[in-house]
């Protein structure tokens, strides 16, 4: 079209019969026969790319009304067919379909008859072969989403992963931090979706919906969005569930994509909405991440990722346990997750304050620490916030400088667990007919939950205990001289008189709140005081107080921290006694059911969110389907548990068989999958 542009841009511009148009003169040149001089020839035919506009005048009192045939070659139209794929073949499939359809069984299927060309077999190409392939591609050939059925009872809810190569949106960060800030920014087009779609007189099956993971305030790897490595489009669609492999010997290796998965409700018995919603809706979402794709935020989010990864690594060959940057917003909204409006930013005492990365704040050194304080001072908000750091966290958190040791367990009491087999007599001496170097009950009391919790912390590596007084046994925690003075028969060491042993023997720091008794300032390195939200040493005066009324640090005989048991396969199974169906359901509750097991989970105080829970039992479920030995090394299966997840994923531990478990999940860390574990009732363990 380039020479009709030019004719226009020669004519007069008061012309009225358009001569030049019409004529459609040109200069050709045979670049075979350079020797030759240029031709002058007629063509009113004008070309964009392969198609043809033929321009002629419709009469001769009609000079600006000319008369326009477009020239379409018939093998373009079939290749168009082949290369234009606005996920044709998935609305192919749905429109194929019954109108009532609620089984979705060709979309699922991805049936498609594979074509090679003769071109590439010397004119004898192998006959069309059936294949299965329910990856649908973008418009942009690029682009695709993976189709796969959540469950049997799900039909209807499938689940899609979209898979968006790195390149196209100019990503090069592949990194947890940077697929959690792309989730985050993907969720909002999926939230105005949902906003069309929303229809309160009709429900979610009727409606249509799509359902994406929300995160929280932590980073934390998933399954809902993350890097993988994705094949590439190797062929063309044909008519039909016809497609055409590529014969050009080009190679195409897999792509570094970005990978976000979520679940669409298509609505009942409406056929075309929901090819709308999967074919064209939300295509056009990702499209628009894709233009409107926030690059300067990503690059905050990965500056932050950096620095905490500083101050962590800092942390790990330091004298320091945990790191407070001043400035942190620590309070929460009430029944959120929000960082306090208004709330008084944290500011380090003037002997703690240290400088990490560029970052000032307060370091809380390894040892004993004690934070103490009246009601409602801030000293749990502070605890906290401290046990929050063990995950990083995104902007605008108020604690996303806030870090603290990895190996950090919080640790409280847990009245009615399960112990099974548990050394707990570094804490309790001994009890009437039970031998606590051997400790087992399916209804611990407080003080031998708590003394089980610590012990188990310790055997998993734990080097951070994090402990509340409110959340903690009284007569495990404390024994004052009085009551050691009147009760000589005391079968409790309590936590005071170990606390310096852990750290001293095993390099177990302690951070503890107290409000309510003055027996820990013997034993603790550095005491804090929190006056309405503000931190004050107080160090230097506890310990002149507990000088004036000699109060003295106990030290009570050297125990065995270490643990004995092995765990048998006997019992730890994911098919219930007699059962030929496995069971693995996780309750909102605080309830995880697998096997014979209903597990309370409820005294696990890290776990960051529900799809860690679910995520926590498909681990369990895995350990247990894939255990072929009469005795479980327990730790050696878990580290190769991890390795997997890291090599493969988190999605490889998932199984579609359970109707009840949820699709999205989040990385535990091993304390946590370790302590699940250890609150099973029917283990057995070899001693």
């Amino acid at each position: 079209m380039k020479r009709l542009k030019h004719k226009f841009l020669n004519m007069d511009l008061n012309t009225a019969t358009y001569n030049e148009m019409y004529e459609g003169s040109m200069t050709v040149i045979d670049p075979e026969r350079e020797w030759a001089p240029p031709v002058r020839e007629s063509d009113p035919t004008y070309y964009k790319g392969e198609i043809g506009f033929k321009i002629t005048a419709t009469h001769k009192l009609a000079q600006d009304k000319p008369t326009v045939t477009v020239i379409i070659p018939a093998d373009y139209i079939l290749d168009y067919k082949r290369r234009c794929d606005t996920v044709v073949r998935s609305k192919r499939y749905l429109r194929e379909m019954e109108e009532s359809t609620s089984t979705y069984k060709e979309m699922y299927d991805g049936k498609v008859l594979c074509v090679v060309p003769s071109t590439s077999w010397n004119g004898h190409a192998p006959d069309p072969e059936i294949i299965y392939d329910t990856t649908y591609w973008h418009e942009d050939g690029v682009s695709s989403f993976k189709i796969e059925e959540t469950n049997k009872l799900s039909k209807d809810k499938p689940t899609v992963t979209w898979q968006i190569p790195c390149e196209k949106i100019g990503i090069s960060e592949i990194s947890d931090t940077c697929a959690d800030f792309c989730l985050r920014k993907f969720k909002k087009y999926i939230d105005e979706l949902n906003r069309e779609l929303y229809n309160r007189s009709r429900p979610d099956n009727e409606n249509g919906k799509y359902y994406i993971h929300e995160p929280n305030g932590k980073v934390t790897r998933g399954n809902t969005a993350y890097f993988a490595m994705c094949p590439q489009k190797d062929y063309e669609n044909g008519g039909g569930s016809m497609v055409y492999m590529l014969t050009d010997n080009v190679a195409r290796p897999p792509k570094m994509c970005l990978c976000i998965r979520m679940q669409v409700q298509l609505p009942k018995k409406r056929l075309k909405k929901a090819m709308t919603m999967l074919c064209k809706d939300l295509p056009d979402a990702v499209d628009r991440f894709i233009s409107e794709f926030d690059y300067c935020g990503l690059y905050k989010v990965i500056e932050l990722a950096e620095r905490q990864q500083k101050i962590r690594a800092y942390l790990k060959n330091s004298e320091y346990c945990a790191f407070i940057a001043n400035g942190s917003v620590l309070p929460r909204r009430k029944g959120t997750d929000l960082p306090l409006e208004n709330a008084i930013p944290f500011k380090s005492t003037a002997e703690d304050e240290i400088e990490i990365c560029g970052i000032r704040g307060m370091g809380i050194k390894k040892g004993v620490t004690v934070i103490t304080g009246g009601g409602y001072s801030g000293k749990s908000t502070l605890l906290d916030a401290i046990s929050a750091g063990i995950y990083n966290h995104v902007l605008g958190d108020g604690r996303e400088l806030c870090i603290t040791d990895e190996n950090a367990v919080t640790v409280s009491a847990e009245d009615g667990r399960s112990i099974s087999h548990l050394n707990i007599s570094p804490f309790i001496k001994w009890l009437p007919n039970g031998n606590t170097s051997d400790f087992s009950t399916h209804h611990a009391s407080g003080s031998t939950s708590q003394a089980a919790n610590i012990m188990e912390a310790i055997d998993t590596g734990s080097t951070l205990l994090l402990i509340d007084e409110d959340r903690s046994a009284t007569n495990f925690m404390i024994r004052d001289k009085m009551m050691k003075e009147l009760i000589s028969k005391e079968p409790i060491t309590p936590f005071t008189d170990r606390a310096r042993e852990l750290y001293k023997s095993l390099g177990v720091s302690t951070i503890l709140v107290i409000g309510g008794s003055g027996e820990y300032l013997s034993v603790a390195d550095r005491v804090y005081l929190m006056e309405d939200y503000v931190i004050s040493d107080v160090s230097e005066k506890a310990r002149n107080i507990c000088t004036k009324n000699g109060i003295n640090a106990e030290n009570p005989p050297i125990c065995v921290w270490n643990q004995k048991r092995k765990l048998l396969s006997k019992g730890f199974s994911s098919y219930p006694e007699g059962g030929t169906s496995e069971r693995l359901e996780v309750s909102d509750m605080g309830f995880m059911f697998i096997g014979d097991e209903a597990v309370d989970v409820r005294g696990i105080n890290d776990i960051a969110s529900k799809a860690q829970l679910d995520a926590l039992g498909f681990m369990i479920r895995y350990l247990m389907v894939s255990n072929n030995e009469p005795h479980l090394d327990l730790k050696k299966r878990v580290d190769e548990l991890y390795d997997l997840i890291e090599r493969e994923g988190l999605d490889t531990v998932y199984s579609s068989f359970f109707t009840t478990a949820r699709r999205f999940l989040q990385l535990p860390r091993k304390s946590e999958l370790y302590s699940v574990i250890s609150r099973m009732r029917n283990l057995h363990f070899e001693i």
